[in-house]
């Protein structure tokens, strides 16, 4: 009878025990606390706290399913560290199991990565050197040797570089992209690689990298000269464009053939020596320039000297203001023919300077005056009555101070007080011919009305007559219409005098 019953009891103790167990697994709660990002060889702790657990405690860390370190806790009051230092094996998933007694619990897990700091930073680009023509493409990379959970900051000419600042630059990762090329965008650029780590940053620069961007050259130009040195004549031919990077090479050719050539290092323009003859046609010559990515030709340009002479003549022309008053005169010399003439002017038979010598106790003949177009207008800022007078004009050619001159006639310049215009004279006229015609309108209509008035009183009088009676029909008949002849004569006088 006692076997039965302790049979029975059997599955009850067991069922206790679990239960036992169970409860005293779930009442075993570990929490692990530590960092999920270290630094390479630094050093780490990983803390693990089971509370209302009853001591003794025994705390293993697992790294990875694998235990790496064991203690026990035997007052069960404050957490139990683990310090470790940061390997690049160290990273992985943590967790640790807290036993007490025959119940164990599993903690939470962490999982840690390892950061590298960044070292030896430098710059890269493609194309490299980094020497791009405008409107093309450059990429620039920040590379390190190593370093991991990096961030970058890209450096201009020693600015900050952001997305918008300065324009036409994208920023990816390590990349600084730049698809059109400008000028502007030439100079000197460097990165930063930086890691942190709870607010621990770490970061390596790199060296400063100079990106040249080269310009476009422009089409070329070309022009010539001459000078006179004794009998003898020198000339030379310039060639050069407007824009552009050097080095470049420009070469001369006389009627397509190439007579020589020259590479500019400091300046885009090149100078060539030609023979040259006052008179003579020496040929068509023309400038090309070549570059890395170009290679362009100038317009022909005939090597004739033609030397001053014809006739010359003095164009006046007067400028107005936009209230049509006087403000400027402008002279040109119109000179037939000549490949190089010096112009010199006169007024009133004195020359005008800077040919006239220049003392501070004379003065100008004329104070307020400009020369342009090679001294070809003369332009008279200023007018008054000291700037009315003779004005002409003298050509000869500039490569030679003994050649002869050749002089227009004198025209008049004469400056008024008072000018009127052909719009003023058309605006007055205009004003006139209305207020004609406004005149006109008022006598015609105040004649209408003077009209209307008169016939209107002659109606009222009419009303006012008493109808004659029937005994003296004939004869008050005969007094009645001449009494009426005379009030019509009366009354058309009278209506004659209103409309006068």
């Amino acid at each position: 009878m006692k076997n039965v019953q302790s049979l029975n009891l059997l599955p009850i103790l067991a069922l206790a025990s679990l239960f036992i167990k169970i409860s005293g697994s779930i009442s075993l709660r570990p929490v692990l606390t530590g960092p999920d990002m270290a630094y390479l060889s630094s050093r780490v702790a990983f803390r693990c706290h089971a509370r209302d657990s009853s001591p003794p405690v025994t705390y293993t860390l697992m790294l990875d399913g694998f235990p790496i370190a064991k203690t026990t806790d035997d007052q069960g009051e404050e957490p139990l560290s683990f310090f470790l230092k940061v390997t690049a094996a160290s990273a992985g998933s943590y967790h640790c199991e807290a036993t007490t007694g025959e119940n164990t619990a599993v903690s939470n897990t962490i999982k840690l990565s390892i950061v590298t700091p960044p070292s030896n930073t430098r710059v890269t680009s493609e194309p490299s050197p980094p020497i791009v023509y405008e409107g093309k493409r450059i990429v620039l990379y920040c590379n390190t040797t190593r370093g991991s959970h990096l961030s970058y900051a890209w450096f201009f000419n020693r600015k900050e570089v952001t997305s918008s600042i300065p324009p036409g630059f994208h920023l990816t990762r390590n990349k600084l992209l730049v698809e059109k090329v400008t000028p502007e965008h030439a100079g000197l650029y460097s990165c930063m690689a930086l890691s942190t780590v709870q607010d621990i940053r770490r970061f390596s620069s790199s060296g400063e990298v100079k990106v040249t961007v080269k310009v476009l050259i422009s089409k070329p130009k070309i022009s010539f000269s001459i000078s006179k040195e004794g009998n003898i004549y020198h000339g030379n031919v310039t060639c050069w464009s407007t824009r552009g990077s050097h080095p470049a090479n420009f070469s001369f050719s006389i009627d397509g053939k190439e007579v020589a050539s020259v590479t500019a290092t400091e300046s885009i323009s090149a100078w060539f020596p030609v023979t040259l003859v006052p008179g003579l046609d020496m040929g068509v010559a023309q400038c090309q320039v070549k570059t890395e990515m170009q290679e362009l030709m100038s317009e022909p340009l005939s090597l004739e000297v033609v030397p001053v002479g014809g006739s010359v003549k003095v164009e006046v022309d007067y400028l107005y203001r936009v209230d049509s008053s006087l403000a400027a005169a402008r002279l040109s010399c119109q000179i037939s023919r000549g490949t190089f003439p010096y112009v010199s002017w006169f007024f009133n038979d004195s020359v005008l300077p800077p040919e006239a010598p220049m003392d501070s106790l004379i003065q100008p003949v004329l104070p307020h005056y400009a020369l342009t177009n090679k001294r070809r207008t003369l332009t008279l800022i200023k007018l008054g009555p000291e700037e009315s007078g003779y004005y002409r004009c003298r050509a000869r050619n500039s490569y030679d101070d003994s050649g002869s001159w050749v002089e227009s006639v004198a025209v008049m310049v004469q400056v008024k007080g008072v000018y009127i215009t052909t719009i003023e004279i058309i605006s007055i006229s205009f004003c006139c011919f209305l207020a004609l015609v406004m005149a006109v309108f008022v006598g015609c209509v105040y004649r209408i009305f003077a009209q209307n008035q008169g016939r209107a009183l002659i109606a009222r009088a009419n009303c006012k007559e008493p109808a004659p009676s029937a005994s003296t029909s004939l004869t008050a008949g005969k007094q009645s219409g001449a009494a009426t002849a005379d009030y019509n004569v009366h009354s058309q006088f009278q209506i004659t005098e209103t409309a006068v």
